[in-house]
Formats: C-alpha cells, structure tokens, sequence
C-alpha cells in the first residue's frame, strides 16, 4: 500500500498543472476498478456510498462517513479525495474537530460545502460559510497531514444560481487558505470559464454528470480537475433497476443478458 504521505504529494502535484478526471466511487469493488482502469486518483461520493447504505444522501453519520473514508483509502494506491459534506457540523470549531477525523483515514484530499440542508436557507450567511473554511484549514494545518482542501459553493445545486455570489465565495474561501475550488451546478462552458478566470490561480474543479463538455474542452477552458458525483452509481443503478423491474413486473429476464460477464469482471480484481 503506497504511505498516505506519498499520496498526498502525488495529489498536491496533480493540481499544479494541467487538467485530470477524478471518478467517483462508491465502495471498495468500483474504487479497485477505477483504479485498474488508469485514473489517477479517486473521490468518494456522500450519495453513492449513502444508496449503498441503504439510506438517503446527507443521512449517513459521520462515524460511517469516517469508516468510509478509510475503507476506499485502504482499498487502493491512489489519492482519494473525500466528500465530506458540510463538515459534519455548522459551527466553524465543530468542523475543524470533524475535519481532524477525517485527515486521519488516509485520505489525500477533502471537501467542504456552503449549503445548509434547509430550503428556505440553502446557503450559510457568507461570513459564517468563510470562517467554516477557515477553520478547516486551520485543523488541516494543525494535522499537517498535508491534506488538500476544497471548498464548495452550492448555490447552483440548491436553487440559488448566482454566478456573481458563487465568485464572491469561491474567491473568500481561496484568501482563508483553499487549494482547490468547486462550484457544482455549473452547465456551461462559459460559465465555467468565467469561474475559472474569476479565481485564478487557484485550480477549480468542475462537476460532469451529462455529455455537455468533455475533457478536452473543460481543459481548453483551464479546468484542473473534472468529478462526476453520483454519476457513476447512478449509471449502475439504472442498470440494476430496469433488469429488477423486467423480473418483477414482466417475469422475464432480457436485460440480464445484456449483462458484462463474470469474467469481465473479475479480471479487474485479479
């Protein structure tokens, strides 16, 4: 198993300089496969391991996150970025104690979002959402681990698509000590551009769950790194869901047969 020292350094390097994907995998099978399949590095996803769960995203506790954490850091050689959600808490010293925890499973990388869970507030007042990502730093610092950190904006994802106040933030969370800045939501490639010259030199991360860009644009448009979120669990779940449905409802079996074999897959594992 590579050290985790060694891993944070190859994920510190990969954010210097051009553009690289970072799939998201659920649990430790699909980490292996990413892995085997030549990406670079790996972040977990709160929604793909919380369907794996048997829950729903954002209700996994924070000791399972951490058991999580762990799990896929182990289970690989590569970085592994975590999706730590919101810290696991609201006030900033309660997410610096979380973020802590969380530099201490292996991972090279975590985030940190601004979104509260709560419609009528989707967004954290932009003075507390910066403290919380200072605090972040500070234990980050405090750990010296050297794990990355990066801060999100929801404001896309949570009904509050501001462009201009997405900036605001992403650009406060990069003067309190951000590495990497992430705004999910974002749909186009001029917007991306916008958020990426706004912020610049700080390396952003873009979300793709759709083919409206592919690597080479979002490059040409000076994206370091490229997630796809639940993406990738929900393409196996779509799977799994019309091949049960067929079973249930029809009492026929077609869509297993369209299956990848065993052998296929167990190559990966070999």
């Amino acid at each position: 198993m590579t050290h985790s020292n060694d891993r944070v350094r190859v994920f510190s390097r990969l954010h210097e300089s051009g553009c690289f994907v970072i799939p998201n995998p659920w649990d430790r099978g699909s980490a292996r496969v990413l892995e085997r399949l030549g990406f670079r590095a790996l972040a977990t996803t709160s929604s793909g391991s919380a369907w794996s769960l048997g829950t729903m995203d954002n209700h996994v506790e924070l000791d399972d996150t951490l058991i999580h954490l762990r799990s896929i850091s182990d289970a690989v050689q590569i970085p592994v970025n975590a999706d730590f959600e919101g810290g696991f808490a609201v006030e900033p010293d309660s997410v610096a104690a979380n973020v802590s925890k969380a530099a201490a499973t292996g991972v090279a990388g975590l985030s940190i979002e601004d979104s509260t869970g709560n419609p009528m507030q989707p967004l954290f007042d932009f003075e507390l959402a910066v403290e919380r990502i200072h605090a972040a730093r500070q234990a980050l610092n405090e750990s010296q681990t050297g794990v990355l950190l990066t801060a999100r904006s929801e404001g896309f994802i949570v009904g509050r698509p501001n462009l201009d106040e997405t900036i605001r933030r992403l650009k406060a969370f990069g003067e309190v000590g951000a590495d990497c800045l992430y705004a999910p939501g974002l749909r186009t490639v001029q917007e991306i551009k916008t958020v990426v010259e706004a912020v610049a030199p700080k390396p952003v991360n873009v979300l793709v769950n759709s083919g409206f860009a592919t690597v080479a644009e979002l490059a040409h448009a000076g994206v370091r790194r490229i997630s796809v979120g639940g993406a990738l669990a929900r393409t196996a779940w779509t799977g799994f869901l019309a091949a049960a449905r067929e079973i249930a409802e029809q009492g026929t079996f077609t869509d297993l047969g369209r299956a990848v074999s065993s052998r296929d897959i167990q190559q990966y594992f070999e």
